[in-house]
């Protein structure tokens, strides 16, 4: 299905005004020009500015999307100067779905350079709810209206994390205990043996939505819609299409650079995203937010294009 922008500039606007968010996870993509962006916007001596793109492409997407996944917010506490920076580029029925700091969310962090002499060693911040507190929501109050969704994206545990899924359910049922009321918090979980009735019932118990999420080594978005108790937030639904279960990321990257079209289609995500916005409309007073990454099929415009015509 080709993206047309004025097509799903119509659509995403229309769907927006009934609570259904659709975007994408990310948005910096040169490979999407003549598809949602215009080169000529950000031309310098007759060449596209790369910094100038990145800094100023926010404001062309969100002509067409009202909403998009900020996957920076997971490498870095949000700094108050970059929230408003997004915020000013949006119009004010804009929502940004943010991945809450990997600082909360890693139990131990991973052997990457990137984390320097704490690599391989047990974060002493896992669950920290006073440091999340401060350090993300103080931030995210000031653009607080344009926040729709806080997602604690929680890589595949080990049975040297947990040796039993209860063990995690009860830490995350301390942690939302604590934490301040009021926000649309969701979880992204990455170990598919987990999804049952007692993780389903702990974030019922504190509002927060599962984020049905495909990915490498979890069942189909389909399979997990099918869960009894997996709606456990009844006026917040969230899912993010980042993966072709099966397939690992380095493998897609690799495959479906540089994103400017379809390069395989998937029909049981294109499937589970229409129905999720068939879903949506018959719950006036809920808010779904679905998000497609370039790695699902090669162009998540493209990707979107199509659920949104399914849905017709």
């Amino acid at each position: 299905m080709p993206f047309d922008r004025t097509t799903i500039q119509r659509a995403a606007a229309i769907l927006a005004g009934a609570g259904v968010y659709v975007g994408t996870s990310s948005w910096k993509y040169d490979g999407w020009f003549d598809q949602l962006y215009t080169s000529a916007r950000y031309e310098y001596r007759g060449k596209v500015a790369k910094t100038r793109f990145e800094r100023e492409c926010l404001s062309e997407y969100a002509e067409v999307f009202k909403t998009v996944c900020v996957d920076a917010a997971y490498y870095t506490f949000p700094r108050r100067e970059y929230l408003e920076g997004m915020a000013a580029q949006v119009p004010d029925d804009f929502r940004f779905a943010f991945k809450v700091t990997d600082e909360i969310t890693v139990r131990k962090f991973p052997k990457l350079d990137r984390f320097g002499v704490r690599a391989g060693k047990p974060n002493e911040n896992f669950l920290n709810a006073d440091l999340f507190a401060t350090a993300f929501l103080t931030t995210c109050e000031h653009i607080r209206p344009h926040v729709g969704l806080l997602m604690f994206e929680f890589s595949r545990f080990w049975p040297s994390d947990y040796e039993h899924g209860r063990d995690f359910v009860a830490d995350l049922d301390k942690f939302f205990d604590k934490l301040p009321k009021g926000w649309p918090y969701g979880i992204e979980m990455r170990n598919s043996h987990w999804l049952r009735e007692e993780y389903f019932g702990c974030l019922a118990r504190h509002g927060v939505t599962h984020v049905f999420n495909s990915w490498d080594a979890m069942p189909p978005v389909g399979e997990q819609m099918a869960l009894p108790g997996s709606r456990t937030n009844p006026a917040l639904v969230a899912a993010r299409f980042l993966l072709k279960p099966g397939r690992r990321y380095e493998e897609a990257v690799k495959a479906f650079q540089p994103y400017n079209k379809t390069q395989e289609v998937y029909p049981d995500a294109r499937k589970a995203g229409a129905a999720l916005i068939q879903e949506a409309t018959k719950f006036p007073d809920r808010k779904t937010f679905i998000y497609v990454n370039n790695r699902l099929e090669g162009n998540a415009l493209a990707t979107i294009a199509a659920m949104l015509s399914a849905d017709e």
